[in-house]
């Protein structure tokens, strides 16, 4: 667990240095996060799985457009575990990073239209590392494709992106390494918001929505199916409250609804689909 941790930290950090670096923040949001829930799923998994996420996230607006930046550190409990016969849970780190161009920034024009406030492109990239019992994935996934941004309050982002993966596992029950195979190039529509609202008290509505074409057959010449991955949260700002800054603490629900979990078919695989309840902190700086 120590060297996954140590090598997610050091490009986790490199990452994010290179996307403050790279060009000059407008505005950024810098946060660590914990989230927590029992009832997470893996494939060809029947059980439920408790895990614990600890997160780095940036945001920023800059000239010409935005960053994204989230590196989660996921650790199982043993109902996933690291290594076959194993009592300890595997650990997981997964990276992404979009870049979003706005073409008002970038010509000076206005693309709004209807409920659109603005139009641009998005690229980006997925990397994951997980140590478990049967797969070690070894993803690699870059995304491009063109971005409606919403004219919503706080924002409502939408992308039609081509996705090329790619993965290398390896299987420590026969241990053996399967060559980094690409699967088929295939498509995803995703929203992404942040949304305020208030029911008495002020919160936020976040998260994300990704609908994912299938990707032909995968590494073992098995067929893929199409996924639905949705994360949302509900966040409440408790900053003021023990004497912080505004937009400093939140604390909140979240539930994740992922479907076909990696292009893995649901059907006689229920660990395929994770239906997960998860309580949320973040400390923003």
């Amino acid at each position: 667990m120590s060297h996954l941790v140590r090598r997610t930290a050091a490009f986790a950090t490199l990452a994010l240095i290179a996307t403050c670096s790279a060009q000059a923040a407008e505005w950024s949001d810098t946060s660590l996060g914990y989230r927590y829930g029992t009832k997470f799923a893996e494939p060809f998994n029947n059980q439920d799985i408790t895990k614990t996420i600890v997160n780095l996230s940036h945001v920023s607006g800059y000239k010409l457009g935005k960053n994204f930046f989230s590196a989660d550190l996921l650790m199982s409990s043993e109902k996933d575990p690291s290594a076959a016969g194993s009592n300890v849970g595997a650990h997981e780190a997964y990276v992404v990073y979009r870049n979003t161009l706005d073409f008002g920034k970038i010509t000076g024009n206005s693309y709004a239209f209807g409920p659109v406030r603005g139009v641009g492109a998005t690229v980006g990239f997925d990397f994951n590392s997980k140590t478990d019992a049967g797969y070690n994935s070894k993803k690699r996934m870059v995304v491009a494709g063109p971005t409606l941004m919403l004219d919503v309050p706080g924002f409502l982002d939408i992308s039609a992106l081509v996705i090329w993966e790619s993965n290398a596992p390896y299987s420590t029950f026969t241990k053996t390494a399967t060559p980094r195979y690409a699967y088929k190039t295939h498509a995803m529509l995703t929203g992404a918001w942040g949304i305020p609202f208030t029911v008495g008290i002020p919160l936020q509505f976040n998260g994300y929505a990704n609908f994912i074409t299938a990707k032909g057959t995968n590494e073992f010449g098995g067929g893929t199916a199409p996924e639905t991955n949705i994360d949302a949260q509900i966040m409440y700002d408790i900053s003021e409250t023990i004497g912080t800054p505004k937009n400093t603490f939140k604390v909140g629900v979240a539930y994740q609804y992922w479907r076909n979990k990696f292009g893995n078919p649901s059907k006689n695989n229920p660990g395929a689909t994770a239906r997960t309840p998860m309580v949320r902190a973040e400390y923003h700086f």
